[in-house]
């Protein structure tokens, strides 16, 4: 059977990989929708290319111009034009590979109309964890993770009831040998040197303070229903094993292979079937040789430790923790403040905030608005003070 497919976000890293996939998977999808931000030019050639029916992008500058482009296609714009795409009924599963909030509303709305979801998003699951995994479940449909760490517990996962504990791996980003000195003076272009992946910059700049594997402790732990005190973390520089489960009789089951995402994205558009797609590299055991594991510098990455601290807190707590770091990063970014003033604004802001528990779909997005705000003046008013 053909699936249907509509992907948010088609021109970033994750979107470009999974239409990758789509080429070598040609007879088994057929691309319905296409979202992309501002990269017209992309969006262009992915029209072409996939001749989707539907196409949706940032701006409404952008939408006019496709608008003229491509008469005969329905093309939106906007946070609408996203929920459009959600809203179509004849496609099969929606990858949701956008960065950020904008996430939240369009997969949502997918889960309403019956929809499996392949989510690329942290934010979704960090912000809404509870209410979107309550509404997956009322509505009978399937999550399917994308990151590699949540894939491959996904795969390794075949006995809840005898799990133990769930260990998500990370590589320990650029600066796992770097001292607390060397950190102070990091520039941009060392914080995105990331020894293992490559990636947007946001998401980059997390994996160098460790705040992604934070997150991805969050999003763990909503997506399996496990308890933090069973989610464990470990630096794991040659990033072959992408998480394991280990289960109470002492056994350790885990999911080894090259680091490459258009497994996890393979999987996630095939599931649950197995197919032969992309040509990738074989994991060699023997070329392989050494595999090293630590344990987290907890006073070099102290973001790790929030994102843990946040999570059993919950409520709104990690939604805190979300818009005030990624406030931050942006600010990082931008030139505005140093690697290390990202954890010290997060800080400063979760310290101040008073949780909500159980909110509302508008709460999570009024509060969200409200910390964005809260960083954004606190950044103001500390640029060449901290």
């Amino acid at each position: 059977m053909v699936k249907k497919i509509a992907i948010l976000g088609s021109t970033g890293s994750i979107g470009t990989q999974a239409l990758e996939v789509i080429d070598a998977l040609k007879d088994n999808f057929k691309v319905i929708a296409l979202s992309a931000g501002n990269n017209i030019e992309l969006i262009s050639k992915q029209t072409e290319k996939y001749n989707p029916e539907y196409i949706s992008v940032k701006n409404e500058s952008d939408y006019k111009i496709l608008k003229e482009k491509y008469p005969k296609k329905e093309i939106f714009y906007g946070e609408e034009g996203l929920l459009k795409i959600a809203d179509i009924r004849d496609i099969d599963i929606l990858l949701v590979a956008v960065s950020g909030k904008v996430g939240l509303k369009p997969t949502i709305q997918a889960i309403k109309n019956k929809k499996n979801i392949a989510l690329a998003n942290k934010e979704t699951l960090v912000m809404a964890g509870e209410t979107v995994m309550k509404l997956a479940k009322e509505y009978g449909v399937k999550i399917l993770p994308v990151d590699s760490e949540h894939s491959a517990i996904f795969q390794c996962l075949n006995n809840r009831k005898a799990l133990k504990n769930l260990i998500i791996t990370s590589s320990g980003g650029p600066f796992r040998n770097s001292s607390l000195e060397e950190m102070e003076k990091a520039k941009i272009n060392q914080v995105l040197n990331h020894p293992r992946w490559n990636m947007g910059k946001k998401i980059t700049v997390d994996s160098a303070t460790l705040m992604n594997k934070g997150l991805e402790v969050i999003e763990a732990h909503h997506l399996f229903d496990v308890d933090y005190e069973d989610i464990k973390v470990v630096v794991h520089p040659q990033s072959y094993i992408h998480s394991a489960v280990e289960y109470v009789d002492g056994s350790i089951i885990a999911q080894i292979g090259i680091p490459s995402m258009h497994i996890p994205i393979q999987y996630a558009l095939t599931y649950p079937e197995r197919v032969k797609g992309i040509e990738t590299e074989s994991f060699d055991f023997i070329k392989a040789s050494k595999l090293e594991f630590y344990e987290p510098d907890y006073e070099k990455f102290p973001s790790l430790a929030l994102a843990f601290e946040a999570g059993k807190k919950g409520g709104t707590s990690t939604l805190c923790l979300n818009a005030a770091n990624e406030e931050a990063v942006f600010a990082f970014l931008e030139g505005k403040i140093k690697f290390v003033d990202i954890f010290k604004i997060t800080k400063r802001i979760y310290d101040s905030y008073t949780s909500i528990i159980n909110p509302s779909i508008q709460q999570i997005f009024d509060e969200d608005d409200k910390i964005r705000k809260l960083t954004k003046d606190l950044i103001n008013n500390l640029q060449g003070v901290m």
